[in-house]
């Protein structure tokens, strides 16, 4: 009986050893979950489709999603929202984790901050489900706010970043562009600046100018012109007085540039002034006057040879496929046949030497434009895709001009001569070793 008695002691202490283990591994996984910061709001993002902003001594600030699922501010007056400024905020209203719970059951809101809030947020749902958080003091270390949910008990401490994603001004907010019209969309643009008005037209991906006269187009330059249009912004002043300020600093300052740019949803106007060492605009699509990036102004103040194409060829870096040379009683041929350039009488040419004329011919390009002073070409260019140009001689440099344009095209000598040179020093590849 005892040996048995004995067993049976031995085989209850086991069980509650085992017992008492693993309740001692599970116990930490139990005070995790229970000192979890508390979850405030969770909500869908997609699902929210208002949001109502009350801060202390501002106008209320509401935003609400357009018919195609844009945010626009309705309140106080209607504007564009720049729609990136709107997303940190629906990240924290959507999914805001508390640092802490202060209290379970407060009965003084007072001494929270919370019964007279600094901002009342309100989020509307599309089931038109309302949640308003309130915000109130800072807590004593100055790293949180003191937060709850209108109608629950609760008090909580949320991190100060998330009070910076919710308590957002109209200026925060608004589309700041003072051009609302998407660059890729633009088909028209005029500027009258330097005392030329000029005008650019886009067919498909290229840019012409079209006024005064259709002329080449430098693509690049109109693209940075575009550029700079669409992406001045409003800089805003601080207070009342230096809004005066830049009113009437723009009143009185120095005509830059005019332009219009047009698209399908209309025609949008930007002014450019400056005055003294600061450029101010007033645009069309939105009301006022605003400091901008002296970056806009310079960009706007450009003439119409700025704009020109000075290329005298348009090929690019693709490369052409034949090329004829003729330079007085000099004659040179060079037909492309996959990778290899071939001369005239059917010889494979020297790689390098056949690319350096290539390159040559493509860096010819205008030092300036010129009405008048060509003469009998000296050298003829043709490039096939087709592009022929024509190149004479004038004192100590060269005008050329290219079939069909009446442009005429002064270039340095300099560019000429490396490519005469480049053409005297082709050479016909040498034949493979062993044959």
């Amino acid at each position: 009986m005892k040996l048995r008695g004995l067993i049976i002691a031995i085989v209850v202490l086991a069980a509650l050893t085992g017992a008492l283990y693993w309740s001692n591994r599970q116990k930490p996984a139990e005070t995790a979950s229970a000192d979890a910061p508390p979850k405030i709001l969770t909500l869908k993002q997609e699902d929210i489709s208002k949001i109502d902003l009350k801060k202390k001594g501002a106008d209320e600030l509401v935003l609400a999603k357009d018919s195609s699922g844009k945010w626009q501010i309705t309140a106080p007056k209607l504007l564009s929202v720049e729609q990136s400024t709107v997303s940190p905020m629906l990240s924290s209203l959507s999914a805001l984790t508390s640092e802490r719970l202060v209290e379970e059951k407060a009965s003084d809101l007072g001494q929270y901050g919370l019964s007279d809030p600094a901002l009342t947020a309100s989020i509307t749902e599309k089931n038109n489900k309302t949640h308003a958080l309130l915000l109130g003091d800072q807590t004593p270390a100055g790293n949180a706010v003191y937060a709850k949910l209108d109608g629950d008990p609760r008090v909580f401490i949320i991190a100060n970043y998330n009070k910076g994603n919710i308590d957002k001004s109209v200026n925060d907010l608004r589309d700041k562009r003072l051009l609302t019209v998407d660059a890729d969309k633009i088909s028209k643009v005029e500027l009258i600046a330097k005392k030329e008005d000029i005008e650019f037209g886009r067919n498909k991906d290229a840019w012409q100018i079209v006024k005064p006269k259709p002329l080449r187009a430098d693509g690049p330059q109109v693209e940075e012109l575009v550029r700079n249009l669409t992406e001045a912004r409003m800089d805003f002043g601080g207070t009342d007085q230096e809004a005066k300020n830049v009113a009437s600093a723009f009143a009185s300052g120095t005509p830059v540039a005019t332009a219009k740019v047009t698209a399908e949803s209309g025609t949008q106007e930007l002014q450019v002034r400056k005055s003294k060492d600061d450029y101010y605009a007033k645009s069309s699509a939105v009301d006022g006057v605003y400091k901008v990036a002296s970056s806009v102004g310079k960009g706007l103040d450009k003439g119409l040879e700025d704009f020109r194409n000075k290329k005298l060829f348009d090929f690019g870096f693709s490369d052409p496929n034949k090329i004829e040379i003729h330079d007085g009683t000099k004659n040179y041929f060079l037909t492309k046949g996959g990778e290899d350039w071939w001369n005239g009488n059917g010889k494979k040419l020297d790689a390098g030497s056949a690319q350096s004329v290539v390159d040559k011919l493509r860096d010819l390009s205008a030092s300036k434009f010129v009405d008048s002073g060509f003469t009998a070409p000296a050298i003829e260019l043709t490039v096939t895709r087709v592009e022929k140009v024509q190149i004479a001689k004038k004192d100590t440099g060269y005008i050329a001009r290219r079939e069909g344009e009446a442009s005429l095209y002064e270039s340095d000598a300099s560019a000429v001569t490396a490519l005469e040179k480049a053409a005297e020093d082709m050479k016909v590849a040498a034949a493979p070793a062993g044959k």
